[in-house]
């Protein structure tokens, strides 16, 4: 059994959340996420947002959160040969409740299939919130290169929300008034 060795990014300004399955053997070694210096996820998130790819440990913590990103895992224990996201088995899901009651967070996704997997068999039923899996950013997921990821993953960036005035919310600010919910779509056709 391997117990996840990694806490969790977060902050009262995060406004996603971006979960993963388990850290590879690469991330434990460097007790960060996505260490392996193959897979996408930091070059895909700083292209999403324009900036320069985050390389050390606190440049990375700090682009998460200027960015209004929580990230962490599905799982923390499980068993795992290697990095194999195939070989998991008894796993124990991480208690998002920290994330969820000190954050607004209006969107969770996943990186994945795996981690979409684990959200929904374990998480979903305990918090009641859905997931919207993209698409891996590890390098076993050879069928999709570099542009097709910043392609899929640009929506981490325009999620919206609808509050309780019926005021539509980016993730990082207000847009547009929506008086009537049936027009909300021509309000973000508009955006």
């Amino acid at each position: 059994m391997i117990t996840h060795p990694i806490p969790p990014v977060y902050d009262e300004d995060s406004k996603i959340l971006i979960l993963g399955s388990f850290p590879s053997v690469k991330s434990r070694e460097a007790m960060f996420f996505y260490g392996h210096p193959q897979n996408r996820y930091w070059r895909v998130l700083a292209a999403v947002f324009g900036e320069e790819v985050p390389m050390t440990i606190p440049e990375r913590k700090a682009f998460l959160l200027r960015n209004h990103i929580a990230a962490w895992d599905v799982i923390a224990s499980c068993d795992i040969v290697g990095s194999s996201d195939s070989s998991i088995k008894n796993v124990t899901a991480n208690d998002l409740a920290p994330i969820l009651e000190t954050a607004d967070i209006r969107q969770i996704y996943v990186n994945g299939k795996t981690a979409e997997k684990m959200y929904k068999k374990y998480t979903e039923p305990v918090i009641a919130r859905s997931c919207i899996c993209l698409p891996s950013t590890s390098p076993a997921n050879a069928a999709w290169n570099l542009e097709r990821l910043i392609d899929a993953w640009r929506v981490v960036r325009t999620t919206y929300h609808i509050d309780e005035d019926g005021i539509i919310i980016r993730a990082d600010d207000k847009v547009k008034a929506a008086d009537d919910p049936e027009k909300m779509l021509d309000v973000l056709d508009e955006v």
